[in-house]
């Protein structure tokens, strides 16, 4: 991976990575067996673990890795798509309750259940590892469906690609002049992402040098660890990420289904 200083980094980056250094090599107690699809692809800089939100077994598997990687003194920070850039445990210590960690994090429970992403962040935070959001905050999403420019951030047969997956992901239903602008929210996200993995990277090789190399592990929907159109395409080329999808499963609900049928509900008086 490239040289990097911290001299563009964000003043809380910068703080953490000092910090980082006084962690040493203090572990988590718990899991310290890796599944075997993270095992197989490291080494890397970052993992980029890509779930199918419904599935709880994912977000098992999620704990499982960060639990075993802070075990191995090789976990740098946690990244996750269910919180904002800007939002984080930094400072939080090791025995922060749940409350102020959701507080800490800004965590939306409606739209993602403390439930099933608690565990993961939890044994982050009892590690003493930051826990990063690195999703585009919802007040930068209007700007983006308005940015044009943004459209050439993938090459022409990827970003295609990107509009018929949100066709798609919309169960067909979404009007045809919303299309590209709901695209470039998806893009905007990747990219906020793969920002937030990179300069958590950083900090950590600056950080760490000397040392064995710790790993960012970012967890997000499996859309956004495609190799050609989610973060991976947004990463700076020395960053060694590896991303990991684990197997589908059919819905447990059909959410299409759900959409039309109140799309077709009578407006209420």
């Amino acid at each position: 991976m490239r040289s990097h200083t911290l001299t563009r980094l964000p003043t809380w980056l910068a703080r953490w990575g000092t910090a980082l250094l006084a962690m040493g090599g203090l572990a988590l107690v718990g899991c310290t067996h890796l599944p075997a699809a993270v095992d197989q692809a490291l080494p890397a800089d970052a993992l980029l673990l890509g779930e199918q939100h419904d599935v709880p077994e994912h977000q098992r598997l999620h704990r499982d890795t960060v639990q075993a990687l802070a075990a191995r003194g090789q976990l740098a920070a946690v990244a996750l798509e269910m919180a904002d850039q800007g939002a984080g445990t930094q400072g939080l210590p090791r025995d922060a309750d749940e409350a102020t960690v959701r507080q800490a994090l800004r965590w939306n429970d409606a739209g993602w259940p403390w439930a099933a992403y608690g565990p993961t962040v939890m044994a982050a935070v009892r590690a003493g590892v930051p826990v990063l959001g690195a999703n585009l905050p919802r007040a930068q999403m209007r700007a983006a469906m308005a940015d044009e420019s943004l459209d050439a951030r993938l090459p022409a047969p990827a970003l295609a690609r990107q509009r018929e997956a949100i066709r798609t992901g919309h169960c067909d239903l979404m009007p045809l002049a919303q299309i590209a602008p709901m695209a470039r929210i998806q893009i905007a996200r990747d990219r906020a992402m793969a920002d937030t993995v990179s300069q958590a990277a950083q900090v950590a090789q600056a950080a760490g040098a000397g040392q064995p190399a710790r790993i960012v592990v970012l967890v997000a929907g499996h859309a956004h660890v495609d190799a050609e159109l989610g973060v991976p395409a947004h990463l700076p080329p020395g960053l060694r990420a590896q991303a990991i999808t684990w197997p589908k499963a059919p819905p447990a609900r059909d959410y299409c289904a759900d959409l039309r049928r109140q799309m077709q509900r009578p407006a209420q008086p």
